[in-house]
């Protein structure tokens, strides 16, 4: 980004934070707000696991590998599968050096990205009311304490019920038709002894195959997150007449659900420290797509929030900002940075918001559950390494193309000059061809291919088909009616 402009983040989740992170490392300033009043002000909820194709990359492009690491649980990523008799049906049993997708508490990550970003970058507290488009890009946030900001870009990393995400898109978050009562057990290896055991040292997924099931966690420091699931309408609790306040009421209700379910799973409902407390699970429309909208865009669950099924929430969004941050730094304006950072996020959210909804309806649907119907976990965490291979391997290409380029090209009016500017990702090339977005852009190794519009002497699509050495490019630009050799030189900074 040529011109400094002033950037707000709203929301300081892992993704706006690791967008903030990454921002900072270029140089460039920002503002992050967020209606807590401080990291620490509320539950963040139980632990994740970060994959190593995507908030392990964003990670290490933040400086924070070593750092994630030092909290990270490997052994937490033990899986085993139960029926509601508690019939172990399948396992899993990482290797001892296995990083694919290590664990760490959701606190622990969101304190950890809060504290390497520069002091007085989070303005805590500001709860945004409304964003306006001011003309030309810019917008003026207005915050329940009163405060209002003009800024040149509006990052909107405020989860499902964002206030930013009106200025691009009309969807709104749909219910899915699960419910997850969520509760909590302390000390457990002395007081829930039993609990423990059932969950190991990683995750318990146990349903009936009729829509109701208990997904335990393992957390760090004795502590175990259990979310009790039901299939059901989203005023279940008022069609039942129960208040959600009475712990007995809702342990009652429990206690008729699960009926059915072996003893030694009753105490995941009759034994929890604490309340109960309700969380409908929210989707948005999968794919979700929008126009460009000038001098805004979104991140992590306010792009594209989706079931909590195959881990991949939190893992997009801190991808999201690191690559969002990436394409600031480097693109020469902000609509091309958009531009560059919407064309790889929006596919790639939505290919896994219909993975992770499906997911979702697969495991409560009614039936019978067959060894199929299981996740391979060792087979998944050889894809994300390999992807993580792949990712990489793409970021290498991207260095050979990306840039701004002269691009010299004979047609029948003689010589013309054009300015080229590319930026690759993993595969997939963006850019402008004289301030005109690139379409179809492809990127393998050194040889790239993109169509683009040029309006002199008439308006045409052009097919370009180019490899690059270095800083020269050559190849052959396609028309309607011709095809004309090209030369290219990349521009110096």
């Amino acid at each position: 980004m040529k011109s400094p402009v002033r950037i707000a983040i709203v929301g300081a989740g892992p993704g706006g934070l690791m967008c903030a992170r990454v921002l900072q490392g270029h140089g460039i300033d920002v503002t992050v707000y967020d209606a807590d009043a401080s990291v620490e002000a509320r539950d963040a909820g139980g632990t994740l696991d970060l994959h190593a194709d995507t908030g392990q990359i964003a990670m290490e492009d933040a400086g924070l590998f070593e750092e994630f690491m030092k909290l990270a649980r490997l052994e937490g990523q033990a899986k085993s599968r139960l029926d509601q008799h508690g019939t172990v049906l399948d396992a899993f049993v990482p290797d001892q050096d296995d990083t694919a997708a290590p664990e760490i508490d959701r606190g622990q990550l969101r304190a950890m990205l809060a504290e390497h970003v520069r002091p007085g970058t989070v303005h805590w507290g500001h709860k945004l009311v409304t964003a306006t488009p001011l003309g030309d890009g810019g917008h003026r946030l207005e915050f329940g304490n009163g405060v209002t900001a003009e800024v040149g870009l509006v990052i909107g990393a405020d989860g499902a019920w964002s206030r930013v995400r009106p200025l691009l898109s009309d969807a709104t978050p749909d219910y899915t038709g699960v419910s997850f009562l969520d509760v909590r057990f302390e000390d457990v290896e002395t007081r829930h002894p039993q609990i423990a055991k059932l969950v190991g040292n990683g995750h318990l997924f146990a349903n009936d195959g009729d829509g109701r099931a208990i997904i335990g966690q393992r957390n760090s420091n004795g502590h175990i997150r259990a979310y009790l699931a039901l299939r059901t309408d989203l005023d279940w609790h008022g069609k039942a007449g129960v208040d959600l306040g009475d712990a007995g009421a809702v342990r009652r209700f429990l206690l008729k659900e699960f009926s059915g379910w072996a003893e030694e799973m009753l105490p995941f409902l009759t034994d929890v420290d604490g309340g109960y407390l309700n969380r409908p699970i929210y989707a948005l429309p999968a794919p979700l797509t929008w126009a460009h909208t000038p001098g805004a865009t979104l991140l992590g669950d306010a792009a594209h929030l989706m079931a909590p099924f195959g881990g991949y929430g939190v893992n997009l969004a801190m991808l999201d900002g690191a690559e969002l941050a990436h394409a600031i730094a480097e693109e020469a304006t902000l609509d091309e940075a958009i531009t560059r950072y919407e064309a790889v996020m929006l596919p790639r959210s939505g290919q896994h918001a219909v993975a992770a909804n499906g997911g979702l309806d697969s495991f409560f649907a009614s039936g019978d559950f067959g060894s199929a119907d299981f996740p391979d976990h060792e087979a998944e965490h050889q894809r994300y390494r390999e992807a993580a291979a792949a990712y990489r391997r793409g970021q290498s290409r991207a260095t050979a193309v990306d840039g701004t380029w002269t691009v010299s090209f004979r047609t029948p009016r003689g010589r013309q000059q054009a300015e080229l500017r590319l930026a690759a990702t993993a595969g997939s090339l963006t850019g402008a061809f004289d301030g005109t977005p690139i379409q179809d852009g492809q990127v393998d190794g050194t040889e790239i291919g993109f169509v683009a519009t040029l309006t002199s002497p008439f308006k045409m699509k052009v097919t370009f088909t180019v490899s690059v050495e270095g800083d020269t490019m050559t190849g052959t630009a396609k028309a309607p009616m011709m095809t004309i050799p090209i030369t290219g030189t990349r521009q110096t900074a």
